[in-house]
């Protein structure tokens, strides 16, 4: 198929695998792939260019759900591998699906070097903030206190934050939402609609090993007060409007304010400073902030790769022989038999 040719309109079963979807009853998982399988048709994209990979965990089981090519890999190494696709093949659309202890502990270098290298993809990390697949032990995202077979007595790290652990890494796309959401799709979209790595860290509940750990904030009754979607070129209001994020100057933190302040902040998406400082925002008396943080597109990493391949190939002609020749070679003579 070249670029010429029209993408076939599909709709989201179209996307659906005939495989038995399985998970536990309840988990957010299936709130994400059908969030996924809704959003793809609207990306104007073809499944035979279409790739996920993913490495080791309940949401690793993603693959076989979509109809498209996959790969199931090992425990931290879907990074490496979408690599090696997209480097064989720019012109696929490469999503990483992973979790927070695929991604952020066995897999945390991979990770890091992906975003750094800025491979056009989308990664996607589904936090539980717990090891579900292997039956609740804490991860490096588990909140301090949490009980598990593994920490009985409670957990005593500071759990990591997926997104700082991204910006960090030089990731030039970092967004967040939640399993069961709305507005998970126009999230999905907006890191499709990226040229780079995109990292989206997706909230989702885990019900046999950590149910309702962010209820705090995903609850019903607490979602208004406690959820801050951010638009870029839009005030950073939430409680339906009552309430705005301004910056303290003198503390160089963001703070919260009345909706009608004139210090309300209009969002950015190329403002780092204040994405890290949005990510950082505490637990107590802010929201979560929710949607594109950051978006500031750079050049790829397959791009640079591909443009240095055809400027050190250029006028030259393949030879093999002279190839194997060069450099240090010998001749292994015969000895002549000593009589």
């Amino acid at each position: 198929m070249n670029d010429l040719t029209p993408i076939e309109k599909t709709t989201a079963k179209d996307w659906a695998s005939d495989q038995e979807v399985r998970w536990c009853p309840g988990c957010g998982d299936y709130a994400v792939l059908k969030a996924v399988q809704r959003t793809m048709p609207d990306l104007g994209v073809a499944r035979e260019k279409t790739v996920f990979v993913s490495g080791i965990g309940c949401s690793s089981r993603f693959p076989y759900y979509m109809e498209t090519y996959g790969f199931h890999t090992i425990h931290g190494r879907a990074p490496a591998v979408a690599t090696g696709v997209k480097l064989a093949n720019p012109e696929l659309d490469v999503w990483i699906i992973t979790g927070d202890g695929d991604a952020l502990s066995i897999g945390g270098n991979h990770t890091m070097h992906l975003l750094r290298r800025n491979l056009n993809c989308q990664l996607l990390l589904f936090n539980n903030e717990i090891y579900g697949l292997t039956k609740g032990q804490y991860s490096p995202t588990s909140q301090v206190g949490t009980r598990s077979p593994s920490t009985p007595f409670g957990s005593v790290d500071r759990p990591t934050r997926p997104c700082a652990f991204a910006l960090g890494a030089g990731a030039r796309f970092v967004a967040r939402g939640i399993d069961v959401h709305k507005n998970l799709p126009d999230v999905l979209k907006a890191a499709h609609a990226h040229q780079g790595a995109a990292f989206v860290e997706i909230f989702q509940n885990c019900v046999v090993y950590n149910d309702d750990v962010f209820a705090p904030f995903t609850a019903r009754e607490h979602a208004a007060d406690m959820q801050l979607w951010l638009k870029h070129g839009e005030k950073m209001l939430f409680a339906n409007g009552a309430k705005g994020i301004a910056l303290d100057v003198d503390k160089l933190r963001l703070k919260v304010v009345d909706g009608d302040d004139p210090a309300v902040l209009v969002h950015n998406v190329k403002n780092r400073g204040i994405a890290h400082m949005l990510i950082e925002m505490p637990p107590v008396g802010y929201p979560v902030a929710l949607g594109v943080l950051y978006d500031d597109p750079a050049a790829t990493f397959e791009a640079a790769v591909h443009q240095q391949n055809e400027t050190v190939a250029a006028g030259k002609k393949p030879d093999l022989q002279a190839l194997v020749a060069k450099g240090q070679s010998w001749m292994v003579e015969k000895e002549p038999r000593a009589e």
